[in-house]
């Protein structure tokens, strides 16, 4: 993924700002004038240069020893390993790897492709390695364990320059009685940086936080979309319908049809595909991010929600108490059968294409990013002919589509025409 101009400017600035700060900071302890940096940047600069040399090459080690006996005795093992699958996805689909912490800011879990393991094992962004602020200096994974906030760090923010060409999204996982327990992170080398990487971050710690819950109540852990493999051509019976594919989201309760303004049609398809639920504070900031939005509203929107589909959302978490007949939930059931053509069936385009909530742009990256991995593996012509109906944009899978056709298939002229518009864009 070449890096674009917009990216490139920002390295250099944040380059400038720590070669202007940082050295100042730690021979005077003073701030500079000049470049300025983010202040929660500049802030843990200075905190982080009493216990931490810029010029490390990587992060400390716990002894290795007690790494596994940590995880296995983990709160989160169970939890993470429920999502294993789908932060597996997310980091090798697009060239990132996934951590796990505990609370101390040892890493107790990661995944990812081979070359980017590679590279986090040369910083020791692996099991053992100590990512604390105290520990590695200025890092997303250390200033989300202090603030409890989701952080990102991009290049030159990070304290220690061996650190400058990553890019760090991570969000702290809390437990229910809102301790911090540690936190998922997925990190990449700057150019890859993406702002959807912090809303996919976000929605796999709210499916962790939603389990741990579940366990700190004492109830079996719920079945996720993709958990129950189903036929999707004949989808199970269901008085509550759900469309959310496409340009054309609409949905239907016991015969009535729903009609729903944008945020109530954002809950429901976020109910949908996170069967477990949500807490308050997890479906808050799936809806709004860090916007300021207050409980009453949130609560609002859900109860006005409730009573249009018949009360069936739970209180406690919001969950949604029948099933749904969700053309999302068919999608992902599909390709984890790998059954693609049942997907394309359902596949209309982008999941609510005008929302920026975040938990609806994480899952729609989600089913984007496995549709076409999907499409693009199977290489059958039909297939990729019908994904690029909904991808028009995608010269990829034109080009691809072309190698698969035969010379004097009449089809090819129509996917010529799309090819061209395509890369004209």
């Amino acid at each position: 993924m070449p890096a674009n101009t917009d990216l490139r400017r920002r390295r250099a600035e944040v380059t400038d700002a720590w070669s202007r700060w940082v050295p100042t900071l730690r021979a005077a302890g003073r701030t500079p004038d000049g470049a300025a940096a983010r202040p929660e940047v500049a802030d843990s600069w200075q905190r982080s240069l009493v216990t931490v040399d810029p010029g490390r090459h990587c992060a400390p080690v716990t002894d290795g020893g007690t790494v596994h006996p940590r995880w296995a005795a983990s709160p989160l093992r169970g939890p993470v390993t429920a999502v294993a699958g789908e932060l597996r996805s997310i980091a090798e689909d697009a060239g990132f790897i996934a951590a796990v912490t505990d609370e101390t800011g040892t890493i107790l879990w990661t995944c990812g492709g081979r070359v980017m393991r590679r590279k986090a094992e040369r910083v020791n962004f692996a099991p053992g390695g100590r990512w604390s602020e105290p520990a590695m200096g200025t890092n997303a994974l250390g200033l989300a364990l202090r603030t409890g906030r989701p952080s990102m760090v991009f290049s030159a923010e990070h304290l220690v320059e061996a650190l400058h060409g990553w890019v760090c999204y991570c969000a702290p996982i809390h437990g229910p009685d809102g301790r911090v327990l540690g936190v998922v992170d997925l990190s990449s080398t700057w150019d890859r940086s993406h702002p959807l990487a912090m809303s996919a971050v976000r929605s796999v710690v709210s499916s962790i936080e939603a389990r741990l819950l579940d366990l700190g109540a004492g109830r079996p852990p719920m079945s996720t979309p993709s958990a129950t493999p189903v036929r999707t051509s004949s989808p199970a019976p269901s008085a509550l319908r759900l469309t959310c594919l496409g340009d054309r989201a609409e949905g239907e309760c016991d015969g009535a049809a729903l009609r729903l303004p944008p945020r109530q049609l954002e809950i429901i398809t976020l109910l949908a595909l996170e069967p477990r639920g949500f807490t308050p504070a997890a479906l808050r900031l799936a809806l709004w991010g860090d916007q300021p939005v207050s409980d009453s509203t949130l609560k609002a929107e859900v109860s006005h929600l409730r009573r249009a589909v018949g009360g069936d959302i739970a209180n406690r978490v919001y969950a949604l108490s029948r099933p749904v007949d969700c053309d999302a939930v068919h999608v992902l059931r599909a390709l984890d059968t790998g059954d693609v053509a049942g997907a394309l069936r359902h596949y209309r385009g982008p999941l609510l294409p005008r929302s920026d909530a975040p938990g609806v742009v994480a899952w729609r990256l989600r089913l984007e990013v496995a549709t076409r991995a999907a499409v693009l593996a199977s290489g059958t012509p039909e297939e990729l002919l019908r994904y690029g109906e909904v991808a028009p944009d995608d010269a990829e899978v034109h080009e691809q589509a072309l190698r698969r056709l035969g010379r004097h298939d009449p089809r090819r002229a129509g996917v010529l025409g799309l090819l061209s518009a395509a890369l004209a864009d």
